[in-house]
């Protein structure tokens, strides 16, 4: 299972769920199931993700076996 911090760390920098939504190029309602764990992105989306908030991949995405 794919884990990820995206809404904390959306939360933290102070960004809606629309502006994250806007950056990433996707809906609204992308964001929400993103950050409730219950969309895995495409390795394209989590680079984007991770460079919006100047992370690395791994600092914003875990892998749970």
């Amino acid at each position: 299972m794919l884990r990820n911090r995206v809404l904390e760390l959306r939360q933290a920098k102070g960004m809606t769920q629309e502006a994250l939504a806007d950056a990433l190029r996707v809906t609204r309602q992308t964001v929400i199931s993103l950050e409730k764990n219950r969309y895995t992105p495409s390795l394209e989306m989590g680079f984007r993700v991770a460079r919006i908030f100047g992370l690395s991949i791994e600092e914003v995405f875990e892998y749970a076996e």
